[in-house]
């Protein structure tokens, strides 16, 4: 898997995810083997590059592999503009987000609601382009409602404005994270274009990800949801595609180590707002990979009642020492 110059490590990559894919979550994931970690998007609204969060996921220097950074907006000079800030900053792939379902991304016209605007597309993708010396990435959905598929016509548009690799959900706005996605547009968007083409939606395991990738012709495969709670699914499912083998799973103490690990990157990345954070995190590991062991539901409860680094760090502890116990 190649974009522009950048070449991967390999064809498995974490998706980007508001709230999510911050700094210490994609220095995880690459460590475990995912071969390109896309940030959080980032709002083109230069009013808001000074607040606390977009500080926070503007922070590019230290990132591992890769750097690329995901924007969204819908005007195409402030979507030029948050593309050669970004770059400024250390990005190094600048990927446009037309993707995202949530409303109050939509109602502004940005994510996943641009697919209703081809020319406005076509606008924004040839001003990014123009605007900045990187190469420049899109995610779409298949279109934006089940009866209006549009994917393939927005991917030739995405090719003739020069955009070098094309990322697409198999889901339409309209369905959110609703039903099963489907990959039968991520197929004719495959054959239909030229360009790198990234399968995602709703693969959870190697296996899914070996049937995916044969069925549509995609060039990689991308992870989001599934790699909540389960960073080694990279590895896995690259250790999958290589060997056809299924690879062991992480031993308890590799798991005990990495939440604890991650938890204290979470602490030192956000300073006060930390604990809040690690919530969501620890309990996606406990419901992923603890779910079958007595008190891990109780343990979860107790720990998002948690407001400080120390309780947090000290409660998890505990919880490992008698998890052999449970």
């Amino acid at each position: 898997m190649r974009i522009g110059p950048y070449q991967l490590e390999n064809n498995v990559i974490l998706a980007p995810m508001a709230g999510v894919t911050d700094l210490p979550f994609r220095r995880l994931c690459v460590e475990l083997g995912a071969g390109l970690a896309v940030s959080e998007m980032l709002s083109s609204n230069p009013l808001v590059w000074q607040t606390d969060k977009s500080k926070a996921r503007m922070v590019h220097g230290d990132e591992p592999g890769i750097r690329s950074v995901q924007i969204a907006g819908s005007d195409p000079e402030l979507m030029a503009l948050a593309a050669q800030h970004n770059v400024a900053e250390g990005a190094q792939i600048i990927d446009i987000n037309m993707g995202c379902p949530a409303k109050k991304v939509n109602k502004k016209l940005a994510g996943s609601a641009l697919m209703q605007e081809p020319e406005l597309v076509k606008r924004i993708l040839h001003s990014v382009v123009a605007a900045v010396d990187v190469p420049v990435t899109l995610k779409i959905r298949t279109g934006w409602a089940p009866e209006h598929r549009n994917g393939v016509e927005i991917a030739r548009i995405a090719e003739d404005a020069g955009i070098q690799a094309l990322a697409v959900h198999g889901r339409t706005r309209a369905c959110m994270y609703n039903g099963h996605a489907e990959y039968d547009t991520i197929k004719a968007i495959k054959q239909a274009i030229q360009i790198p083409v990234v399968a995602n939606g709703d693969v959870t395991t190697p296996q899914q990800a070996e049937q995916v990738l044969a069925y549509t012709g995609a060039d990689a495969i991308m992870i989001g949801r599934g790699a909540q709670g389960n960073p080694w699914i990279f590895r896995e499912i690259v250790h999958y595609l290589k060997t056809g083998e299924e690879l062991a799973p992480p031993t308890g103490n590799e798991i005990i180590q990495v939440m604890r690990e991650h938890l204290h990157e979470l602490h030192k990345f956000y300073g006060a707002r930390g604990p809040r954070i690690a919530r969501k995190h620890i309990g996606w590991y406990l419901q992923g990979n603890l779910q079958d062991v007595d008190g891990s539901a109780e343990f979860k409860r107790y720990f998002n009642t948690l407001e400080t680094p120390n309780e947090q760090l000290a409660a998890l502890e505990n919880y490992f020492v008698n998890l052999d116990e449970r």
